[in-house]
């Protein structure tokens, strides 16, 4: 599967895409980076690549993520996280990928890592029906 394959080329360089991730999520939309102040940082891009690896490993039995990335929407909206946030935090996160990947971005890991987010986001949103 592409994401995996793609990831696989992220991975060697994880903080660092994390660290492009969060400066342009914060790029994109400042209100954002308010739900971070007092955070630790290095942890939090720690806790975001253990994610998006829990996500491209389970990503062929996604039934089995659906409760814990329920759970993480939850807390999420806890903390104030909207719908809309799930957009921008895509955008980032492609655009992401498309700096770690280089050449390797290509419309079809575009549509894949696409694909993938969406439902996710949807599961985290609590709208997906999985």
């Amino acid at each position: 599967m592409l994401v995996k394959e793609t990831w696989h080329q992220i991975a060697p360089i994880a903080d660092a895409a994390a660290q492009l991730f969060y400066g342009r999520l914060f790029e994109t939309d400042p209100e954002i980076q308010a739900f971070f102040r007092g955070a630790d940082m290095a942890e939090q891009r720690r806790k975001l690549i253990q994610a998006l690896t829990l996500v491209v490993h389970g990503i062929d039995h996604l039934e089995q993520l659906v409760p814990t990335l329920a759970e993480l929407g939850r807390r999420h909206r806890q903390y104030g996280i909207e719908d809309v946030h799930y957009d921008t935090v895509g955008t980032a996160l492609l655009w992401t990928l498309e700096q770690g990947l280089g050449s390797a971005w290509t419309p079809q890991a575009q549509a894949a890592w696409s694909g993938a987010y969406a439902v996710v986001a949807n599961i985290m949103r609590g709208t997906s029906t999985h």
